[in-house]
């Protein structure tokens, strides 16, 4: 769930900027909540567990004017807060596309998680506040936990069309182990859509196919070629400026060689019956009838937006609160670490003491329920007894109203 904190006080920026993340977020996420400037984060997280809400992500900006990001897991934690260093819109984005993207199929399905640099390689002589080694691991794992797993057995190819890039980038002191400098945990977000392309199809080729399948979608009209000032189709299929075979350059035809992958040609089968069957496994025997074929297509990735840049400055036990685990600026020595958890399990056993009370209470409670209840002579005596106490007091106003009358 992305919660944008103080409705009235982030500014129209940010609150594009919450958005934009719940539209990358789709379809797990709640994007039509709309908050209110009296909301508090308790009640946000009081809706939470009857909702279903795995994780929360709380935008939000300070007195100074920063703009920070908190990622909780829901119920326990832990909480990891980033100041938003840097971000851009998508329609920022778009706006610097010649061929922008953004469909609707495009959000049907989550986005593909690719992590890079979440684990800093192995430094002789670490900074005091680096990120331990732990704590990389516990980032790891609440940012692949914001999406389902993918298996590559089952999950059919189609319904990966999006890329979400978190990319770390590491510091002077992790690239370079001679050289030790202050430690920064950065995270670059970045949000593409895959698009995939024919090769080896000549350049009209591919726009008559484009064509014919906006025809067949009915987004627009118009947009066949114009083929009337040709004497023959052939003009407009070959290149005239090519060699002597006719054909097209590779310029034209292919797109990035380094991204063409193979994959098997989708399309429907049909359902044969007895005799049909026979058929094609006749033909098949004689080489005549071909299974899937196997094409080569283009693989590129376009950028949907937003962006982000993630600085971590703290990470906390639990949903916004609790123990903090580390702490960009703040270093603790060993005694001061030693008070902390003295602190934090004295507070620890209060409250499970708080519990304990609270369940005998619960149960005694209950049992003096359950002897009150007991047998249904004793239930209707209890109601006589209360029928007759309000008999006699009756009885007693008429009295009183009788002499008052006199």
């Amino acid at each position: 769930m992305v919660i944008r904190v103080g409705a009235g006080e982030v500014g129209s920026s940010v609150s594009q900027l919450v958005k934009d993340v719940r539209r990358m977020m789709e379809p797990g996420t709640a994007s039509r909540l709309k908050e209110r400037k009296s909301n508090k984060l308790r009640d946000f997280t009081t809706m939470a567990g009857p909702l279903g809400v795995s994780h929360l992500l709380l935008f939000s900006r300070s007195s100074t004017g920063n703009t920070n990001l908190r990622l909780a897991l829901f119920p326990r934690g832990p909480t990891l807060h980033f100041r938003i260093e840097k971000y851009s819109h998508c329609k920022d984005v778009q706006k610097a596309q010649r061929h922008p993207q953004g469909r609707e199929k495009e959000y049907l399905s989550p986005p593909l998680l690719v992590m890079n640099n979440f684990v800093s390689p192995d430094v002789e002589n670490a900074s005091s506040n680096a990120v331990p080694r732990h704590l990389e691991s516990l980032s790891t794992t609440v940012f692949q936990s914001l999406f389902p797993p993918i298996s590559p057995q089952s999950t059919p190819l189609p319904s990966i069309r999006r890329v979400l890039l978190l990319n770390r980038e590491l510091s002077k002191s992790e690239a370079i182990s001679s050289d030790i400098e202050g430690h920064q945990y950065i995270i670059n977000v970045r949000h593409y859509a895959i698009v995939t392309k024919p090769t080896g199809l000549s350049k009209g080729i591919r726009r008559i196919n484009a064509a014919e399948r906006a025809m067949k979608e009915r987004r627009s009209k118009n947009i066949m070629p114009n083929l009337g000032k040709l004497a023959d189709v052939a003009d407009y299929i070959l290149d005239p400026s090519a060699a002597s075979n006719g054909f097209t350059s590779a310029s034209e035809s292919e797109f990035e060689t380094d991204a063409e992958v193979e994959v098997v040609d989708t399309h429907r089968e049909r359902i044969y019956n007895k005799h049909q069957t026979e058929g094609v496994r006749e033909s098949e025997m004689k080489g005549q009838h071909r299974g899937r074929e196997i094409r080569k297509r283009a693989v590129k990735l376009v950028e949907l937006g937003p962006r982000m840049t993630l600085r971590m400055t703290k990470v906390e036990e639990g949903v916004c609160g609790g123990k903090v685990m580390w702490h960009e600026y703040l270093q603790k020595s060993e005694a001061e670490i030693e008070d902390m958890e003295r602190v934090w399990g004295a507070r620890k056993r209060e409250k499970e003491e708080r519990k304990r009370v609270q369940k005998e209470n619960v149960e005694r409670k209950r049992k003096i329920k359950a002897s009150d209840g007991q047998g249904v002579d004793g239930i209707e005596d209890d109601l006589a007894s209360r029928c007759s106490r309000s008999d006699c007091e009756g009885s007693e106003s008429a009295e009183a109203e009788e002499t008052m009358e006199s």
